[in-house]
């Protein structure tokens, strides 16, 4: 059962918002499952529609267990793989329900197991893995499915007519879908095709290189099973970085600053919808969001604009679901899915992504071996790098997961922009840049007006930057090849700045800028008018390109990202 709940005034509450007076707090969702133990199954509501029976509480959510995540839980509970394979088995709080009996274990101390203990319970595994069956599994899923068909056809009906209502607001050839390949975005796809009846719509499936081999693996049946053949589906994938290089001159991505995802995700995606949808202005993508998913996504609208990609309209259909219904949808529809699940996965993002949690680390050392042991060798070495007194436990302790900043690397130094005010003239700075000054430079103050390089004084370097009536706004003088460059401000108001020290800050974001770039791609993702372009010509020479022709010179490249630059943020560190 799910209910709304304003969290102020603690009653149910139909809408998204408390109608009481004085409060109008938005609700939460609060979700109860409960227990049939006659059926032997989860319910939605709290009397069995099979049976009668009066259901007990379990859990707010849950997920079944498929058989091949059943074999290694049985192995890890008792030692033997085929103990449970009769059972029903569902997962709900990190719980384990076996039978509607709730079982735990501590993943923590799994995860602390000897590698050789690890590869006992994988031999174990692998040697049994051919005897799995689905026999009992499918017993207890159809009546699971029965049961709770009347929440399947509450949730699929009004996410369809959600879906139908903007039919006459987009055409077909201007919505798109946000494909992941993992649970969430199978279930939206298929009920954009259905409720649209057509399978144009196109689909955009970032692969960030960091993807599971059984995501990449359904990526490609997916157009070749029955419900989505025919769907068109482009990848955007940055093709110029590699991540493990990126690694180790930003560090390994940490909870707190995941830069894998604007680099290898956000910004690809970017450049391949402007690419497909060329001259237009607004697009309209499904996305399988949902609220339940994590407390910053607990406050996403139903319907935005985009806060990473331009000129998206972000839809969630299925942004009320929880985990319970999407399988329900799954299990219903009998859709096609990432096999990742069925080896006990919760979650298919990228594979080594910090905010995996300890079962799904120790998935991949049972599955995904190889990989694991690649992937934890990198981050001892960069522990080492940082100079960690125990690499190793640093590592295995998940303090990667928890780093801040670019301590301890070179690249971090890049983000200092040394400056003075001139002491002969009236509102000039002169700065000691990191890199020699280059064409690339004045291509960064082009947000801030027209580069005019025939004016100025040829012997001092000197360019202007003028605005739409001719009027210089800044004075450049620096020459190509010198690290010193002197920035005069004609005109405060620069980049919306209201003040002498607010305008002198945005042109230090563009100095920070040019000293690092390290082509993330964040300036290009965040640019409506697809002005930007940056790119690595492979020897690690990166170019910045500004179209004048394109852009509008609203600033929010300069304004954006924090002192103007995405890695500057990523790298910043405390200074004395």
């Amino acid at each position: 059962m799910i209910e709304r709940i304003c969290p102020k005034c603690r009653v149910p509450m139909n809408g998204e918002k408390c109608i009481k007076p004085n409060c109008g707090c938005n609700t939460k969702l609060s979700s109860t499952i409960y227990w049939c133990d006659n059926c032997n199954i989860p319910i939605y509501d709290d009397s069995c529609p099979l049976c009668g029976g009066d259901g007990r509480y379990v859990s707010t959510d849950l997920r079944p267990v498929f058989p091949e995540e059943n074999v290694l839980i049985s192995i890890i509970l008792s030692g033997e793989p085929a103990k449970y394979m009769k059972c029903s088995i569902w997962n709900g709080n990190g719980l384990y329900l076996i039978d509607g009996k709730k079982h735990k274990f501590s993943i923590t101390q799994l995860n602390k197991m000897s590698l050789d203990r690890v590869n006992e319970i994988k031999s174990m595994y692998d040697s049994f893995a051919e005897k799995i069956t689905y026999e009992y599994f499918n017993d207890h899923i159809e009546k699971f499915i029965k049961a709770n068909a009347d929440r399947y056809n509450y949730i699929s009906d009004e996410a369809i007519h959600y879906v139908q209502q903007y039919q006459n607001k987009y055409a077909v050839e201007d919505m798109m879908v946000s494909f992941s390949g993992g649970k969430d975005s199978t279930v939206t796809s298929h009920i954009v095709n259905k409720a649209l009846g057509t399978n144009k719509v196109l689909h955009v499936f970032g692969d960030t290189t960091l993807e599971f081999p059984y995501t990449l693996e359904y990526k490609k049946r997916f157009n070749k099973n029955d419900e989505s053949r025919g769907v068109r589906i482009l990848t955007a994938k940055n093709r110029e970085k590699q991540f493990e290089d990126l690694c180790a001159v930003v560090g390994p991505p940490s909870r707190v600053m995941r830069w894998c995802c604007t680099v290898f995700k956000t910004g690809a995606i970017q450049k391949t919808i402007s690419s497909a949808f060329k001259d237009k202005n607004n697009i309209l993508s499904f996305q399988g969001i949902r609220r339940s998913e994590s407390a910053s996504r607990s406050k996403y609208e139903r319907e935005s604009e985009s806060p990473k990609i331009s000129k998206q309209t972000v839809v969630s259909p299925i942004i009320d679901w929880i985990d319970f219904d999407v399988w329900l949808y799954i299990l219903t529809t009998r859709i096609d899915f990432n096999y990742a699940y069925r080896l006990g996965w919760t979650r298919v993002g990228c594979w080594c992504c910090p905010n995996n949690g300890a079962w799904s680390e120790f998935l991949a050392k049972i599955h995904m071996f190889e990989q694991y042991e690649h992937w934890h060798d990198l981050l001892v070495n960069f522990a080492k790098q940082i100079g960690k007194p125990d690499p190793v436990e640093y590592v295995d302790e998940g303090g990667w997961k928890a780093r801040q900043g670019g301590n301890g690397l070179a690249a971090a130094q890049t983000s200092i922009v040394s400056f003075e005010p001139c002491a002969t003239e009236e509102n000039a700075f002169n700065y000691d840049l990191l890199k020699p000054i280059s064409d690339e430079l004045y291509e960064l103050f082009k947000p801030f007006g027209y580069i005019n390089k025939d004016l100025g004084n040829k012997r001092l370097g000197e360019v202007y930057v003028m605005n739409k009536a001719g009027k210089v706004v800044l004075v450049l003088q620096g020459r190509i090849g010198s690290t010193k460059l002197k920035v005069i401000i004609k005109d405060i108001h620069i980049a919306k700045a209201k003040t002498l020290s607010v305008a002198e800050s945005k042109i230090q974001c563009q100095l920070t800028k040019f000293q690092m770039c390290l082509n993330c791609k964040a300036c290009e993702s965040v640019c409506k008018y697809d002005a930007i372009s940056v790119k690595d010509d492979g020897t690690g020479k990166i170019s910045y390109v500004i179209d004048d022709n394109k852009c509008k010179r609203c600033t929010e490249c300069v304004s954006h990202f924090n002192a103007g630059c995405y890695m500057r943020k990523v790298l910043s560190i405390k200074r004395s």
